[in-house]
C-alpha cells in the first residue's frame, strides 16, 4: 500500500467494493478483491460503487450483479462500465438497455421464524426454496438478504435486512452476541459429554467454548440448550459430533435479546428501531479471550520467561 496524497491511500493489486470497508476506512486493505488493479480511496468520504448501486436498484444478489457488470450489460451515464468496484458516476443506470431507478430503498430489518427446508440465501440455481420466499411481497425491498445463515434443516430465528453495514457488523468476529440453540441428538448425551462441551471442544484445531450448556425439560420437545458467542459453519452439529453423538433437531431460539416469542413458524416481523439499536450495542463490548487462547498465551509466557535465571557471563579475559 502506498500513500498518494494526504488522507488518500492507494491500494495496488487487490481492489474491491468500497461499500464493505474495514473498520479503519481508507487505511486498511480490503478483502475478497480481484487482482491486478489500482485505485484510490478517500479516507474521509464513503463512495457508493456501481456494484452497490446496481444491487439496490434491482435486488440482484451480489454474484449476479457482479457478473452482469463484468459481462458489459450495465451502463452508467450512457457508457458501458465493466468494473464493479468503480464509483457510480451518476446519471442514468441501465441493465440490458433498460433504464433503472437507482433511488436508495429504505432500510428494513426483519426477524424470521425459519422452518426446515428453506435455504438461507437470496436465490438458488437449483430452484430450491429460500428464506426470501417466506417474506411478504411488500417487505421484499431490493437488496434484502439473510444476516448469517442457518442450515437448510435448522429452524428458528434468522435476521434479514438490506443494510450492508448492519450485516457486516453482526457477522464480524468482534460482535459477540449470545446465540441460544435447542437440540435433540442420538445417542443421548451423558453428563460426561455435557461437561466436555462446557470445558471446550476442539473443532478444526480451535477450542470452542460454549457460554452455557444445560438440559431442557421434556415439554420443550428438545433435550439440550447450548449458548454460544461465536458462529462458525455447522458449529453446534460439529461440537456434538466431537462427543460421539449426532444432531437430529436443531433450532435457534434466541440471538441477543431477540427471541421468537409470539412469532409462529414461517412468519416474519419487522424490528423496531430501538430493537436494532440495542442489538448493535449489545455485541459491541470488549472481546473476551477464550480458554484456548489463554492457555496458548500462558505457554508463550513460560517459553519467554525461564523459571531459573541465567548464570552471569564470565568477565572478559584481561589483555596482557
Amino acid at each position: 500500500m502506498r500513500r498518494i496524497a494526504s488522507g488518500v491511500w492507494g491500494i495496488i493489486g487487490r481492489p474491491c467494493d468500497p461499500d464493505r470497508p474495514s473498520l479503519d476506512r481508507g487505511r486498511e486493505l480490503y478483502r475478497d478483491c480481484k487482482p491486478l488493479y489500482a485505485y484510490r480511496v478517500n479516507s474521509g468520504e464513503h463512495h457508493k460503487t456501481l456494484l452497490r448501486t446496481l444491487i439496490e436498484a434491482t435486488g440482484l444478489s451480489r454474484r449476479k450483479a457482479f457478473a452482469a457488470i463484468r459481462e458489459g450489460r450495465v451502463s452508467a451515464g450512457g457508457r458501458i462500465v465493466t468494473d464493479p468496484s468503480s464509483p457510480f458516476p451518476g446519471g442514468e443506470l441501465a441493465l440490458d438497455g433498460r433504464p433503472l431507478a437507482h433511488r436508495r430503498a429504505p432500510k428494513v430489518y426483519l426477524l424470521l421464524h425459519k422452518p426446515a427446508g428453506y435455504l438461507s440465501a437470496v436465490s438458488d440455481q437449483r430452484g430450491r426454496s429460500t428464506v426470501l420466499d417466506l417474506v411478504p411481497v411488500e417487505l421484499r425491498v431490493p437488496g434484502l438478504h439473510p444476516v448469517g445463515r442457518l442450515d437448510r434443516d435448522t429452524t428458528g430465528l434468522l435476521l434479514l435486512t438490506n443494510d450492508g453495514d448492519f450485516t457486516q457488523r453482526l457477522t464480524h468476529p468482534s460482535h459477540l452476541v449470545e446465540k441460544e440453540y435447542w437440540l435433540s441428538c442420538r445417542p443421548r448425551l451423558s453428563e460426561a459429554a455435557l461437561d466436555a462441551l462446557r470445558r471446550g471442544i476442539e473443532v478444526d484445531g480451535r477450542l470452542r467454548v460454549p457460554a452455557d450448556v444445560r438440559r431442557l425439560p421434556p415439554a420443550t420437545g428438545f433435550e439440550i440448550a447450548i449458548t454460544l458467542r461465536e458462529g462458525r459453519k455447522r458449529q453446534v452439529r460439529r461440537m456434538v459430533e466431537a462427543v460421539g453423538a449426532k444432531v437430529l433437531k436443531l433450532k435457534r431460539v434466541r440471538e441477543g435479546a431477540l427471541t421468537l416469542e409470539g412469532l409462529p413458524e414461517g412468519q416474519v416481523r419487522e424490528l423496531a428501531p430501538e430493537e436494532v439499536t440495542a442489538f448493535l450495542l449489545e455485541g459491541a463490548g470488549p472481546r473476551t479471550v477464550s480458554a484456548g487462547a489463554k492457555a496458548s498465551q500462558g505457554r508463550e509466557v513460560r517459553r519467554r520467561s525461564p523459571s531459573r535465571p541465567r548464570p552471569p557471563r564470565p568477565s572478559a579475559r584481561p589483555v596482557r
